[in-house]
């Protein structure tokens, strides 16, 4: 695989393209102007709104897809190496680029805001590029997820600022180079990469490394994420910045208010007179806490606090994260992107703390085999926070299964921390499985980063019927 991005990006050809980092290069290059191609293993949403672009989607993987005037072929590490387009690249001697190649070309000569961390990378990222749009920023943008409509994980804007998710699963976020970096957390994840919180540290350190002398690292109230930045408080000209409850934050958090659905919070920034107030639109301390990490990177660009955190209100959310799929026979389907336990424990208390008079009925889908190796009894625990949960099969996305890995460590893990919770084996089983748990009233939540997301309108037709 080449190391750097070609010059020429004018054509060029991607792998996956309706994934969600991928489809949002794509959708950038053929605004900017590109001759934009790719396949992908099954049509959607993504695609067709790529074809509206003017890219050429193919569906399949066949080597005749390649052009043979390809510029250059985009992958990302989902990609095997026995793909045949790969090979045809191969024999034609068409470049090869690696994801975050191709986005770190995208956001050279602009100003940009890279967003990291184990969890909350697309909410944050989200609420930033949606409060410079509302601002008339016109900020360019690149989301793990879309924002209102298939398509909108992406755009190319006139202004300065680029504002990109991070992703540290594969170590690619040590290809950006931004004015500045947010890291809201850091704990063990990715184990098919990580063998080791060191090499986690290890790995975010090399991304700081990389933001531009004079810039900010902003972080957030996690024990790993202060432990980083106790660990690059002697780096020359790198002005960090601290997010949190706790006194001595740099950006303190004085209060957040549940609203039902939203949260009222109020901040103090050092250096800025009186307290600031605004809402986050979105249900749950963590989702709070991101708010004010958006808030704390975008002051440090230059924007008037009190303009910004106004615009943080515009925010409603992105899809999958606690996203309302729709009521019917008065129960309301939620669907969450939550795999890590972390994640699961606090989508879980938000909609606890936002809906305190009503059942909580979870569809978990585990996601990867390696993740429920190492953190399968803690998904279980997770799961005890719900009244009652049904566990689905792993989602293996791109890994091979491991023997003796299945979703029983999760359900045993589950049983044994209190919780009511059954295994389910058939996907197409669900509707009617949650028709015959669900009564008015109750929440039922769809939550894993597989397929799982496809149940919410197949639930809530199975509850009209």
């Amino acid at each position: 695989m080449a190391p750097a991005v070609p010059s020429a990006m004018d054509r060029p050809h991607f792998i996956g393209i309706g994934g969600a980092g991928m489809s949002g290069i794509a959708k950038i290059l053929a605004m900017r102007g590109a001759r934009v191609a790719g396949s992908d293993a099954r049509d959607s949403a993504t695609a067709r709104a790529l074809r509206a672009l003017g890219a050429t989607v193919h569906i399949g993987h066949a080597a005749e897809h390649l052009a043979d005037d390809a510029s250059c072929v985009v992958v990302s590490s989902a990609i095997r190496a026995d793909n045949p387009e790969l090979a045809r690249a191969a024999e034609l001697g068409v470049p090869v680029v690696h994801r975050s190649d191709a986005l770190a070309a995208l956001m050279a000569d602009t100003r940009p805001i890279a967003v990291a961390g184990t969890h909350g990378k697309t909410t944050t990222t989200s609420m930033l590029a949606v409060a410079l749009r509302t601002l008339g920023l016109d900020a360019s943008y690149a989301i793990g997820g879309d924002l209102d409509e298939p398509g909108s994980n992406a755009h190319h804007g006139t202004g300065e600022i680029f504002v990109a998710e991070a992703d540290e699963s594969d170590r690619s976020f040590h290809k950006y180079a931004p004015e500045v970096a947010i890291v809201l957390n850091v704990e063990l994840d990715h184990h098919a990469n990580y063998a080791s919180m060191d090499e986690i540290h290890e790995s975010f350190e090399t991304f700081v490394d990389r933001i531009v002398p004079g810039g900010t690292l902003v972080v957030g109230e996690h024990a790993g994420a202060r432990e980083l930045a106790r660990r690059v408080a002697d780096r020359a000209e790198l002005n960090v910045v601290t997010v949190g409850e706790a006194e001595g934050s740099d950006v303190r958090i004085l209060r957040i208010t549940p609203k039902g659905m939203t949260s009222e919070v109020v901040v103090d920034l050092a250096g800025h007179d009186g307290e600031l107030a605004f809402t986050v639109s979105v249900p749950g301390r963590h989702y709070a806490h991101n708010a004010v990490a958006a808030l704390a990177a975008g002051v440090r660009l230059g924007i008037a606090p009190a303009d910004l955190a106004r615009a943080l209100g515009s925010y409603t959310g992105v899809k999958r994260r606690l996203q309302l799929k729709g009521t019917a026979a008065g129960v309301q389907v939620i669907d969450s992107y939550a795999h890590h336990p972390t994640e699961m424990t606090a989508d879980l208390a938000a909609l606890r703390e936002a809906a305190t008079d009503s059942r909580l009925l979870v569809v978990f889908q585990p996601h990867l085999f390696s993740r429920t190796q190492e953190l399968g009894t803690e998904m279980g625990r997770a799961l005890a926070l719900a009244d009652a949960s049904v566990v689905l099969d792993i989602y293996p996305a791109r890994e091979d299964p491991i023997p003796g890995v299945t979703s029983a460590m999760i359900i045993d893990a589950a049983v044994a921390a209190g919780a009511d919770v059954r295994a389910e084996h058939d996907m197409a089983a669900i509707p009617e499985v949650i028709a015959g748990m669900a009564k008015p009233g109750d929440l039922v939540l769809t939550m894993g980063a597989g397929d799982v997301t496809d149940l919410g309108p197949r639930i809530l037709a199975r509850l009209e019927g």
